[in-house]
């Protein structure tokens, strides 16, 4: 019998085997990679490197600091990372936890008067630092919102009136046969607030169906679980009562423009 099959199989199994490494989701629909696929990892592209195994895909957390960013990411033990890079006994920037109580600007502060060459900041601070970009557009929107509000409140006043308007002759009739005017008055502006909830709720409607292709279209394009657009219940019910409130308004005003003439006058004698 021969010992070559044998000091074959003996050789296989004293060889290490692969490190160990986690990609991310992005990098995994990029290359076609899976669990459990053999890679490999060199500081060079092309050139020579260590074979290591997939053992996770990781997905990227709902972070806006993260969307901007194209770069793939990978995940190493410490020190296969620095003998990889040849950088030893280094690190570019990490993480400390403080206990509970600490004040987290004061732990920064003991650090930073530790020693000189690094630089300690608070996690809120740092979250403040990567999302002004985020505030800008926040600040924009807001800005956008409300000439929105304004121009659809003024474009809801001009069509209550000129739907009043063109009623006038009907009312006139109605006030000719007895109706008082705060009857005239309240069923304007109750005419007014149900079309304005009505509105106000196709709105709602279509916002969360908008919201919801924004949000699937941008999720694939980034491969990111964070959501671009949301309709919560407090913007819901905000709309709903700005639109009531706007609604009512501009019933009153063309109610008052309406009832303030004498009904001859509205059916035009």
């Amino acid at each position: 019998m021969s010992l070559l099959p044998l000091l074959a199989f003996a050789a296989l199994l004293q060889q290490p085997a692969p490190r160990s490494i986690t990609i991310d989701e992005r990098l995994a629909d990029a290359a076609g990679l899976a669990v459990g696929d053999r890679v490999v990892l060199g500081t060079t592209p092309g050139g020579a490197g260590d074979t290591v195994r997939i053992a996770a895909i990781t997905r990227r957390s709902a972070d806006p600091s993260e969307v901007a960013r194209s770069e793939f990411r990978v995940r190493l033990h410490l020190d296969h990372l620095q003998t990889l890079s040849g950088s030893g006994d280094r690190v570019g920037r990490f993480a400390v936890q403080s206990r509970d109580g600490a004040e987290p600007s004061a732990v920064a502060a003991r650090i930073n008067a530790s020693a000189f060459g690094f630089r300690a900041y608070p996690a809120a601070e740092v979250a403040i630092e990567t999302s002004a970009t985020f505030r800008v557009v926040n600040r924009f929107h807001r800005a956008i919102g409300v000439i929105t509000i304004v121009a659809s409140a003024i474009f809801l006043l001009c069509i209550t009136l000129l739907k009043v308007d063109e009623r006038r002759r009907d009312v006139g009739a109605l006030r000719l046969i007895g109706m008082s005017r705060s009857s005239v008055l309240r069923a304007v502006v109750l005419e007014a607030s149900l079309v304005s909830l009505i509105g106000s709720l196709m709105g709602a409607g279509l916002g969360w169906f908008a919201s919801a292709v924004v949000n699937w279209y941008y999720q694939g394009v980034y491969t990111t679980p964070l959501r671009f657009a949301i309709v919560t219940p407090g913007i819901v019910l905000f709309a709903v009562l700005l639109s009531l409130a706007l609604g009512v308004l501009a019933g009153l005003f063309a109610a008052q423009r309406l009832v303030r003439r004498a009904p001859l006058e509205l059916i035009g004698r």
